[in-house]
């Protein structure tokens, strides 16, 4: 990201923090990052390009702490306990803009696609970082399953104003353990109908 680029976002989402996302036009944000309109345009032609631009800036800042290498004694849940919790973290200095955005895709159609859209890449980059494969029909589910997730943990998340963000720990701790639960017994669901299936067609 160039450093106009950087400007314009810091510019958009302190002023969406203090105004909200409906009283913040194109020309403020370029305003308050020093940028000319055209130039501001070529980097982000509207608002929901911005809003989605905060989303892959948070990706990004989640996977450069991701390990080169996945240590064999993690589970599954630890690491995407880990990768979750430096997303809350990298979240935490947008809070009040992160809300507002929120808040307008509500009413905002377009926002709310093009979040919807965003939201979906960046669960698919954190299973990945967690060494979840993302695609097929089982990486559809998982990402399904961390959005279901991550929209619960968001609520408690919204309102943690401890220090080390332990309420948002524990929730996500809790809901992991769950889902990790319900992966389990699908799993056992699963497996012995593909070991019919296999027998079946050996036969």
């Amino acid at each position: 990201m160039s450093e106009a680029a950087d400007r314009a976002l810091e510019a958009f989402l302190s002023l969406v923090a203090e105004r909200g996302f409906a009283r913040v036009s194109l020309r403020d944000v370029a305003q308050a990052a020093g940028l000319g309109m055209a130039e501001l345009y070529r980097l982000y032609p509207d608002k929901v390009s911005l809003a989605t631009a905060f989303m892959a800036h948070i990706d990004s800042e989640v996977l450069a702490g991701t390990p080169h290498e996945t240590d064999p004694e993690e589970t599954a849940r630890d690491r995407l306990f880990d990768v979750m919790m430096r997303r809350y973290d990298a979240l935490r200095t947008h809070r009040d803009a992160l809300r507002e955005i929120r808040r307008a895709a509500t009413r905002d159609p377009m926002l709310a696609l093009g979040l919807g859209t965003a939201l979906r890449r960046s669960m698919a980059a954190m299973l990945e970082a967690a060494a979840l494969p993302s695609d097929g029909l089982v990486g559809a589910m998982r990402q399904n399953g961390l959005l279901a997730l991550h929209y619960a943990v968001s609520r408690i998340f919204d309102r943690d104003e401890t220090g080390d963000l332990s309420k948002t720990m524990a929730a996500l701790d809790g809901r992991l353990k769950t889902a990790e639960r319900w992966s389990q017994l699908f799993e056992n669901y699963r497996l012995p109908g593909h070991r019919r299936a296999t027998g079946a067609a050996g036969e």
